[in-house]
């Protein structure tokens, strides 16, 4: 198989396709919007407020320089690493509102002479979209009426500039008008943002249960065909028994009835093969290899045991999709360890162990319509009868365990497993059983 298939998500799987819209992706493109927003305001201004800067108090003026663009700058920083932005922008809207408010107490003389208006003004809708950002919707609204009302106030005094109150009103209305465009405009992504989260989960959800019931009915039509086929046949051919022959062949029937019974609660009703162990470890470890980061693979105690061909696919498959997810979510760099275990588990099981030193997450917020966890590798394993453990914290990693059969999940080797934490492979090997 080649290593694009694999990538792609292994055997079974959809070819990947772009990421749905969501709330995360949409708070990204704002804040990445209004830090771009901030710089082409923020850079013109910075002539500005050295021309003005000696009507101003010396102290004032650099610190209230330093605080309002060094602001801008960490809006860049944080749109890019998407950490602290609502704290960023919400400290840059204050910032804005520190600096007009206090512009008259700053004017030398407290008059202020210029052909330009106070440089505040300048980057004005530049804080009332920090506040979009920042703050809940009427929060916003109260940042987009009083910031320019704070200028206009300023702005008619002697120490604004002594300004016409016409000009100033225009100023307002007009600062008024851009920042309400902005904030209608990340109101609407927003919503549309949540309204297609919702629409992706409900979707997720039904789906979920679709394939339950879809699941029910083939193991239903399964057991129906054992019940009639088998079952029924035995109790009649054993009431017409009358004679040692017919005794002994309605015995053989009881017995491979049971048989088929036994079978059913441990087999897939389309397929009946068994897959070695040891095979299916070589094919873990051949995705491992072709996929574009290095995994470091480690085997111990693989015995020659076999297991339905279902539950090995889903094992297979669940392992490549876990790989896939670090590869894709962990993070690059030589800081970021990668490795993928496999063992045999007490009893005739087996365990394949995926994990990395990356970023992680928190499994309370993945949206649930991210159905690579849920649905490509807990339920996946889930449906054939084994269990997953997924432990992940934010900057300390991920290691996910895949266990079949689902019992080996509460043996006291599992439990010690899972105290290992996210160690790297090297730290974390264990006796094979």
């Amino acid at each position: 198989m080649a290593a694009d298939d694999l990538i792609l998500g292994g055997i079974g799987q959809p070819r990947s396709t772009r990421n749905p819209i969501s709330r995360r992706q949409i708070e990204t493109v704002i804040s990445r919007s209004s830090a771009l927003f901030g710089v082409v305001y923020g850079v013109p201004a910075i002539p500005v407020v050295f021309s003005q800067a000696e009507s101003l108090s010396p102290v004032w003026s650099i610190a209230v320089t330093v605080l309002t663009f060094g602001g801008l700058l960490l809006a860049v920083v944080a749109s890019i690493t998407t950490r602290w932005v609502r704290l960023v922008n919400s400290y840059i809207a204050i910032a804005w509102f520190f600096a007009m408010a206090t512009w008259p107490l700053a004017v030398t003389g407290g008059t202020f002479v210029s052909d330009s208006r106070p440089w505040p003004w300048i980057i004005c809708t530049v804080a009332t979209a920090a506040a979009a950002i920042a703050w809940p919707v009427w929060g916003a609204v109260v940042a987009l009426v009083v910031a320019p009302l704070t200028y206009g106030i300023v702005r008619v005094t002697p120490a604004g500039g002594d300004g016409t109150v016409a000009l100033v009103a225009l100023d307002v209305i007009y600062a008024l008008i851009l920042g309400g465009t902005v904030l209608i405009i990340i109101t609407m992504l927003r919503q549309a943002a949540a309204s297609v989260d919702l629409a992706q989960s409900t979707a997720i959800d039904r789906y979920s249960h679709a394939v339950r019931q879809h699941a029910t009915e083939v193991e239903r039509v399964q057991v129906d065909a054992i019940v009639h086929d088998s079952v029924l046949t035995t109790f009649l051919s054993a009431a017409r028994s009358f004679g040692p022959e017919a005794k002994t062949l309605a015995a053989s029937m009881a017995e491979n009835a049971m048989g088929y019974l036994r079978d059913a609660a441990t087999t897939a009703p389309d397929d009946s093969s068994r897959v070695r162990m040891r095979d299916l470890a070589a094919r873990i470890r051949s995705a491992a290899d072709g996929l574009s980061v290095q995994f470091a693979y480690q085997s111990g105690g693989i015995s020659d045991w076999d297991i339905p061909s279902p539950a090995a696919e889903a094992l297979y498959s669940a392992a490549v999709q876990s790989m896939v997810n670090s590869t894709q979510h962990a993070g690059s760099g030589p800081e970021v360890d990668r490795w993928v275990r496999v063992r045999s588990a007490p009893g005739s099981g087996i365990v394949v162990i995926v994990g990395d030193t990356g970023r992680g997450f928190d499994r309370r917020l993945v949206p649930t319509a991210r159905i690579g966890l849920r649905i490509s590798i807990v339920e996946r394993v889930s449906s054939a009868g084994g269990h997953v453990d997924v432990v992940s914290r934010p900057g300390e990693g991920t290691v996910i365990t895949i266990r079949w059969p689902a019992a080996a999940a509460s043996s006291p080797d599992a439990a010690r497993e899972r105290g290992t934490g996210h160690e790297p492979a090297q730290q974390n090997v264990e006796t094979p059983p």
